[in-house]
């Protein structure tokens, strides 16, 4: 849930500056992308851990499943140009460069990590009443 999270706070950011032409560093903004990793030491090495598969097991209780942010890269796109005489941040000729965002891929990008952290949510809220029932039992 925490990796779908910072997708979004990432595409939202890259949204927010769509317009933006000068940065701290200089130039436009540049999109960043979140990328994705397996959590956990991946689902063999859990298995072995639990003693299922070959090999050691040494592994010892390894969660399966999941992903973890690997790291936040820079898009590094070319600008695109526009024509605006009258912008501050317009070159000798009058173009001025602007980030290379659609703003349609960024709203897909948003969609996908607010429906994946939703049924993230689903499947969490689906085991807590799970371990609630089995515990109704055993009483």
């Amino acid at each position: 849930m925490t990796a779908e999270r910072v997708r979004a706070e990432v595409v939202a950011s890259n949204m927010a500056n769509a317009e933006t032409t000068r940065t701290a560093t200089g130039g436009p903004y540049q999109r960043q992308h979140v990328v994705f990793q397996e959590a956990g030491g991946g689902f063999a090495q859990a298995m072995q851990g639990q003693g299922f598969g070959m090999g050691s097991s040494s592994a010892g209780g390894v969660t399966p499943g999941g992903v973890e942010i690997s790291g936040i890269v820079t898009d590094n796109s070319a600008p695109l140009e526009r024509y605006d005489p009258g912008h501050p941040d317009a070159d000798a000729n009058g173009f001025v460069a602007y980030p290379d965002i659609n703003p349609l891929t960024e709203m897909v990008d948003l969609m996908g990590a607010t429906r994946a952290y939703g049924m993230n949510a689903s499947a969490l809220q689906a085991e807590k009443s799970m371990m609630s029932a089995s515990l109704d039992i055993l009483k």
